[in-house]
C-alpha cells in the first residue's frame, strides 16, 4: 500500500512540476545551453569540418572531410600506416557527392554519394576507394570492402614544401589531396 501512495504522490508532484512555468523556462534554458555547447564543440574540434563545393569538368561535385593537422607528428607509415585503409581525413568518413556520372582515372563512377578511402603505400601507387556507405561516423573502423563501388590506382607526388592541414581541393586534374609533403592528384572528368 505504501508503494501505491509513493507512486501516486510522485506522479502528482511530477505533474505540478511540469505545469510550473518556471520549470519549463529552466528546461528551455538548459536545452539552449546544451545546443550552444554542441555548436561550440563542433567549432573547436581539433580537425575542423571542411566542405568544398564546386564543379569538375562542368559537373557539380562536393567533398566533406575532417581536416587534421600534422602537429609535428610522423604521418606516413606511422599515424597513417602503409597498406591499411585510411579514411582520408579525420573523425567521420570523408565523402564526396557527384550530381552526374563521372569518370575517375578513366573508370565510370555513377552519380551519388560515396565515402572516400585511400590505401597509402611506401612506394608506388596508392589505392583510392569510393564506397557506397558514405555516412560512417567512425571512418575506416566501419569500412567494408563489400561496399566498394570503385577502386583506382593513383601516383602520389612528394613535394618539398609541407602543408600543415589536410586539404582536399577541386582543381586540375579533378580532386587533389594534400597533407604534409603529399600531393595525391586524382583525375576526374
Amino acid at each position: 500500500m505504501k508503494t501505491h501512495y509513493l507512486i501516486w504522490g510522485s506522479l502528482v508532484a511530477a505533474t505540478f512540476y511540469a505545469c510550473d512555468p518556471k520549470s519549463s523556462e529552466s528546461i528551455e534554458s538548459s536545452m539552449n545551453e546544451d545546443t550552444t555547447e554542441v555548436a561550440d564543440e563542433a567549432e573547436s574540434r581539433p580537425s575542423p569540418l571542411e566542405v568544398k563545393d564546386g564543379q569538375i569538368s562542368g559537373k557539380a561535385f562536393k567533398v566533406h572531410y575532417g581536416s587534421p593537422a600534422v602537429k609535428g607528428r610522423t604521418l606516413w607509415g606511422d599515424l597513417v600506416p602503409y597498406n591499411v585503409v585510411w579514411r582520408t581525413g579525420a573523425n567521420e568518413a570523408t565523402y564526396v557527392e557527384l550530381a552526374s556520372d563521372m569518370t575517375v582515372e578513366g573508370q565510370n563512377l555513377p552519380a551519388g554519394k560515396y565515402s572516400l578511402f585511400t590505401i597509402p603505400k611506401e612506394t608506388g601507387t596508392w589505392t583510392v576507394i569510393f564506397n557506397s556507405e558514405w555516412d560512417l561516423e567512425h571512418g575506416h573502423f566501419q569500412y567494408d570492402d563489400k561496399n566498394d563501388v570503385l577502386r583506382v590506382e593513383v601516383t602520389p607526388v612528394w613535394e618539398e614544401s609541407s602543408q600543415e592541414r589536410l586539404a582536399i581541393d577541386l582543381e586540375n586534374p579533378g580532386l587533389v589531396i594534400r597533407w604534409e609533403k603529399l600531393k595525391l592528384p586524382i583525375t576526374i572528368q
